[in-house]
């Protein structure tokens, strides 16, 4: 008897840690095809919070078909399947299993995705994202708007956007991972829901993180939102303190067109834009850390050494992150140079509707905007018109 309850007590064991290692290795699969994809590498990348990590990859034959699997998460976890540049989101939830079918070169946009319902909800929203970045180029690249109207239209374009998502997707279903995607997109180097400076945005990250902590407790990712919205409403309630505590002299206030932008140059003086008033300035905005710098920066030396001594000035800003680096780049450069410490996060870049970087505005001797590198066909016509 004792023999027979000893080897019971044995077979349970077993099968209870038979039971906890078959838990331990649950796994989610995506599999699919990419059609004329042949010899070309698809990555399955994990968007950790630092960044896309390679989870594994293979190179596609003629049939395109590919097999990743691991292991399954605790909470919504979020990859993506590239080819180059040519993306597809996905999340993965538990040990679902999503089929995607695509073709290249165009899978980031003509991709069919079954067996997870959030997945093809974040392809309903990466679609929209798309079209909203295609009709912001349309607004930039029409010779016939000015600065003003570009961007008060392209303004009125991402406060659409903004508010179809808000209603349709976030606040209808925040607990969803797709709810969760909709917070980061990106129109150019900037995210649409800003929570830093925008306190209906803050309230957005909000609403998502309390529900993921309710339906994703200790997930990760949830506090990451917690702390995020806490930190916008902290930067939100000190720009409302420094605008209530200004008392402005009148006759003080410095009537401008343009949307002044201040800060040091490599020499450690504060330079303002509209202290420039009087000349035809070009405001460029660039990252010299990037491709194509050098050849860029030689373009400009050109147009500044033919045209300053008639009253032409660039007030160039740099968005790099390494000081020493953008002091070293701009040390022999003979406009004015300053660094936007904010980086790609920069208020300066939301004013003025930058989406991409580099890009260039002209502005005539009274400070007003005129064009957009977009709508200039014939630079040195365009500089030569201002200047007379």
């Amino acid at each position: 008897m004792k023999k027979t309850f000893s080897s019971l007590c044995l077979c349970t064991l077993a099968l209870m840690a038979a039971m906890l290692t078959s838990c331990n290795n649950k796994k989610f699969h995506i599999n699919g095809t990419v059609s004329e994809a042949k010899d070309s590498v698809l990555y399955l990348e994990n968007m950790s919070l630092d960044g896309p990590v390679v989870v594994d990859s293979v190179k596609l034959d003629d049939k395109g078909a590919f097999n990743f699997s691991g292991k399954a998460p605790d909470a919504p976890e979020f990859y993506r399947l590239r080819i180059a540049g040519q993306i597809i989101n996905l999340s993965v939830d538990s040990t679902e299993t999503v089929d995607v079918k695509a073709s290249y070169p165009s899978m980031a946009t003509g991709y069919t995705v079954d067996g997870s319902a959030e997945c093809a909800t974040i392809r309903e929203l990466a679609l929209k994202q798309i079209d909203l970045q295609n009709r912001v180029i349309a607004v930039q690249n029409n010779p016939n708007l000015g600065y003003d109207l570009t961007r008060d239209s392209i303004g009125k374009l991402v406060a659409a956007y903004k508010e179809d998502i808000k209603r349709n997707y976030i606040y209808k279903a925040p607990m969803r991972a797709s709810s969760y995607f909709a917070l980061f997109q990106t129109l150019g180097n900037m995210l649409i829901f800003n929570p830093r400076e925008n306190a209906d945005d803050v309230k957005v990250f909000a609403a998502v993180a309390t529900s993921w902590d309710t339906y994703h407790p200790d997930a990760l990712r949830g506090k990451n939102l917690h702390n995020i919205a806490i930190e916008g409403m902290k930067n939100v309630r000190i720009m409302r303190n420094k605008m209530a505590a200004q008392n402005i002299d009148a006759s003080k206030v410095n009537v401008s067109n343009i949307i002044d932008i201040s800060l040091l140059d490599n020499q450690g003086n504060r330079r303002s834009l509209t202290d420039l008033k009087g000349k035809v300035v070009m405001l460029d905005f660039h990252v010299f850390g990037s491709n194509g710098s050098t050849k860029r920066i030689m373009e400009m030396r050109e147009l500044y050494n033919k045209y300053h001594d008639r009253g032409f000035e660039i007030y160039q800003v740099a968005f790099d992150p390494d000081e020493h680096f953008w002091k070293t780049q701009t040390a022999a450069l003979p406009w004015i140079s300053v660094r936007d410490p904010q980086g790609l996060q920069s208020q300066n870049l939301a004013a003025y509707n930058v989406s991409s970087i580099p890009t260039f505005f002209l502005i005539d001797r009274n400070n007003e905007v005129k064009k957009r590198d977009s709508q200039i066909t014939d630079i040195d016509a365009e500089i030569n018109a201002l200047l007379n």
